[in-house]
């Protein structure tokens, strides 16, 4: 189920980790780099694959990092060097929906990058569906 999985992501050009039972996707979305500072916006996946019960556990999160020494101007879209974000969703019907240019706010508005969570949750849902298995979102990372 593994190699099923990450066929269906290869296209997101992410790097995948083993972390005991977990395996975990990672891909860069958007970075943006200027004089001594660099900002970063990455998406992560973490996936369980329980064989005798036939199901999968997944759960999806971004990663918004910011690193270097700025002069603290915001003039330019590129602020001091840290920055950090808070977004409230409802997660009881699922995962989180929409795109990610929409959620995310540490790039400013200068920066356009299109991802969609969606897409990624329906083509894992297809591929259990197709191969009997059952996909259960998390929201707190699979562990």
């Amino acid at each position: 189920m593994f190699d099923q999985i990450k066929n269906i992501l290869q296209n997101y050009n992410g790097t995948w980790k083993n972390i005991g039972e977990v395996w975990a996707f990672s891909c860069t979305i958007a970075e943006r780099k200027a004089f001594l500072l660099t900002k970063k916006l990455t998406y992560n996946a973490r996936f369980k694959i329980y064989e005798p019960q036939k199901l999968i556990v997944f759960s999806e999160m971004l990663v918004e990092t910011g690193s270097g020494l700025s002069s603290g101007s915001s003039d330019n879209g590129m602020s001091a060097g840290f920055g950090f974000k808070a977004e409230s969703y409802n997660t009881v019907n699922g995962g989180r929906e929409g795109n990610i240019e929409e959620q995310s706010t540490l790039f400013g508005k200068k920066f356009e990058y299109k991802f969609d969570y969606k897409e990624v949750r329906s083509k894992l849902e297809k591929l259990a569906a197709d191969t009997g298995y059952g996909l259960r979102y998390q929201i707190m990372p699979v562990k």
